[in-house]
């Protein structure tokens, strides 16, 4: 027979896993939500109905509209840095691999226009926003791109202000060939894509140790 104590602690167990599955829920239905209708034009009301759960709590896990909206930056960006490593394993070509994220993010950033429009106009009113996009954006896709550069299996030689440097470059180009040429500018695609490829090459170029020139040999 089991212990009052082992009743309890299955019992906070179980809260726990609803818990979960109810915010998870209602990050999902923001993300749909504020992507199709907009966040001024999105109600909590409409968020917890599509998610299947009380408007209350949105207040209670996330506080406000904008904590949620700050959850679902977060959780977003988990998303596309885990798809990124799982899906982009690392190469023995350094073209390749400064290709593989900046190709990913570009057409990732695409698929995500909507709800980058609307991170990026919250982000532009409000100071708490814009610090949460420029930290679970730019800054995580740099970090793991560093990361892949201080991986590579042919060292580099390069120390940390040139692995932070080029990372942070790549970055903003993502966002650049992946969002604000597109989706904003409304340059053509396919064009953008191979701009992207073409930056990509150019980096990796720069990054390449210098080949040492034939010592010329005596006659």
């Amino acid at each position: 027979m089991r212990s009052k104590q082992q009743a309890a602690t299955d019992l906070n167990a179980r809260r726990r896993h609803g818990r979960a599955d109810r915010e998870r829920a209602l990050v999902r239905a923001a993300i749909k939500l504020f992507a199709s209708h907009g966040y001024e034009a999105t109600t909590t009301r409409e968020i917890a109905a599509y998610a299947g759960c009380s408007e209350g709590l949105i207040h209670r896990y996330f506080k406000s509209k904008e904590g949620l909206l700050r959850a679902v930056m977060s959780s977003h960006t988990s998303q596309r840095m885990l798809e990124l490593a799982e899906h982009l394993p690392v190469s023995d070509s350094l073209e390749e691999e400064m290709r593989q994220p900046m190709y990913w993010e570009v057409n990732r950033m695409w698929q995500d226009r909507n709800f980058l429009r609307v991170a990026l106009q919250r982000a532009m009113l409000d100071p708490k926003i814009a610090r949460s996009v420029r930290h679970l954006g730019p800054a995580r896709l740099a970090k793991v791109i560093a990361d892949r550069l201080r991986n590579y299996q042919n060292p580099l030689g390069l120390d940390d202000d040139d692995i932070e440097a080029a990372s942070n470059a790549v970055s903003a180009l993502c966002f650049v060939f992946g969002f604000l040429r597109p989706a904003v500018l409304g340059y053509d695609r396919k064009e953008t894509k191979q701009v992207a490829e073409n930056a990509a090459k150019i980096i990796a170029r720069g990054l390449a140790p210098a080949k040492r020139p034939l010592t010329a040999q005596r006659t």
